[in-house]
Formats: C-alpha cells, sequence, structure tokens
C-alpha cells in the first residue's frame, strides 16, 4: 500500500470527464431518495473493497444501491428483494448510460427521476443530450480507484481523531473529489452570492480537506484544505510541504499539495502531521486532534 500509483490528469482527462458525469447520474439517485442531511451529507458515494457505492437507498420500505465496480468494470444495482442488474462499462455516451441506468431501475420495479442536467461543472450538457463524453479506459478507471482507496483509508485515521462533528470521508460526485469536514459547532453566514449548493454547504464553520484528481483549471491531482468563513491569521502563513500553494477560491483560500513522489505519500499526510491542516485549525481556533 506504500506504492501509490501515479494519476496524471493528461493522461486520463477524457475517461475523467466521462466518469464524472456516470458518477453524477448514479449520485443523483441519493439526492432523490434520500432524506437531506446538513451539508448535503446524504449524497456522497464511499470507497468500497472494489469502487464506490451509494451505500443502501431508501425506496419505501424498501432500498437499492448502486456501485461501480472497478475491478469487473461495470455498474451493478441491487434491491433488497434480491434483484440484481449489471451494466457494463465499456465508454457508452451519457446519454445512453443514463438511459441504461433508468432502465434497470424499472427492471427492479424501483424507476426513479432525477435532475437530468449535471452539477458544479462549466457548460452542463443535460444527461440524455449528452453524446461527448464516451471515453472509459479501464486500467486508468481502476488506478483512479486505487489512489483514492489509499487516501480513504489515510482520511479515516485522520478523522479518527477528531471528537466533535465531523462528515464520513466521501466522494463527492459534483466537485469530484474524496473530502472530510470538521466542525466547530458554531453557525456561518454563507456567502451572499451563494447558490443552493454551496448556501447549504457553508452554513457552518469547517475546515475541510480532500482530493482532487484535476481539472481543465488545476491539470494535476492534489490534496487540498480549506476554512470557511476564512479565519483571522491566514495572510502570511508558509505553505507546507515545499510543493503546496495557496490558491483563493471564492475567497476560500485553498491550500494545494501535489502528490508526494516518496515512497509513502500516506505518513506525510496523517494527521495531525498535514501542515496545511495544523495552519487552518489553529487559525479558525478548532482542535488538531481530541475535542
Amino acid at each position: 500500500m506504500d506504492d501509490w500509483p501515479a494519476l496524471p490528469y493528461e493522461e486520463w482527462r477524457d475517461t475523467l470527464a466521462t466518469l464524472h458525469m456516470y458518477t453524477q447520474v448514479v449520485g443523483k439517485l441519493r439526492v432523490a431518495q434520500s432524506p437531506f442531511e446538513a451539508q448535503w451529507a446524504n449524497t456522497g458515494l464511499y470507497l468500497t473493497p472494489r469502487g464506490l457505492t451509494t451505500s443502501a437507498i431508501p425506496y419505501g420500505l424498501a432500498s437499492f444501491d448502486a456501485e461501480f465496480d472497478f475491478v469487473d468494470h461495470a455498474l451493478v444495482l441491487r434491491a433488497s428483494d434480491g434483484g440484481v442488474e449489471r451494466i457494463a462499462l465499456a465508454g457508452q455516451d451519457v446519454a445512453d448510460f443514463y438511459q441504461q441506468v433508468m432502465d434497470a431501475l424499472k427492471r427492479l420495479g424501483m424507476p426513479v427521476t432525477i435532475t437530468v442536467l449535471p452539477q458544479e461543472v462549466p457548460d452542463p450538457i443535460p444527461f440524455p443530450e449528452d453524446r461527448q463524453h464516451h471515453t472509459y479506459d479501464p486500467v486508468s478507471a481502476r488506478r483512479f480507484w486505487e489512489v483514492l482507496s489509499r487516501i480513504d483509508t489515510v482520511m479515516k485515521r485522520y478523522r479518527a481523531r477528531f471528537w466533535g462533528k465531523t462528515s464520513p470521508v466521501h466522494f463527492f460526485w459534483g466537485s469530484f473529489d474524496l473530502a472530510n469536514t470538521r466542525f466547530s459547532g458554531r453557525p456561518a453566514e454563507p456567502p451572499p452570492e451563494a447558490g443552493t449548493i454551496m448556501r447549504y454547504a457553508e452554513d457552518a464553520e469547517q475546515i475541510s480537506v480532500g482530493f482532487w484528481a484535476g481539472d481543465e483549471r488545476n491539470r494535476f491531482p492534489a490534496f487540498y484544505a480549506y476554512a470557511y468563513p476564512r479565519p483571522d491569521g491566514c495572510d502570511g502563513v508558509v505553505c507546507r510541504p515545499e510543493a503546496a500553494l495557496w490558491a483563493d477560491a471564492a475567497r476560500r483560500p485553498l491550500g494545494l499539495a501535489g502528490r508526494s513522489r516518496r515512497p509513502s505519500p500516506a505518513r506525510r499526510l496523517r494527521a495531525p502531521g498535514n501542515p496545511i491542516t495544523q495552519e487552518r485549525s489553529h487559525s479558525a481556533r478548532q482542535p488538531v486532534g481530541g475535542v
């Protein structure tokens, strides 16, 4: 587990873009069926030994789940009455994938209606119309899951040190990142220009850490940390390790650290040794560990 696979953005950007839309289709099943939880805690996906899962989604008094299997490269839908549907991940365009998911749920006797416009992406294409994203390289998809699996393990150790309110370690399919958030217990005023997503995501003081695979703005995978609201004392803080940098995103300064190429990046990321998180915790008056 100390040998982390490389994940160069340029080598799998088309697969990433397609997989991003696939996960949005599946993630919206949770939004449609699950009761709302604070900071959208009811929407994320979770790491499994084979991929990413919705966990159990309620359907009346029954339930179903959907799991991306990046070993056999299929989406597996399972109903609580024993029904199972499998959809091969074969590079079909998003429009076809969306229809396959809807049809599979109907065959399970659990039809679901979702909003068809992707979230948190520029120039979104409604799922039924998206013939643009149709690349799926199984080697890249599996490598992505292997990287997420290692980070998930490290972040769960980090999460366990904090005894206050904290989110699960979950994969947000909108922003396409694996994240964990600690809360101070104090409310916060969302940014005045916030849309629906950010209005409910940033209504409490928080420090969030996570991992991005990269996008067209930042064409490299990176770990990040941010605090909201912006705590006093951030100006002049030296970002560490050496590869880290500050990036101002919506008035929430982000500490970005490129993935370490050393033999064991886990040792550098594990709390309380993450310097970005330490600085944010001190500035925001949140403890690094304990209550």
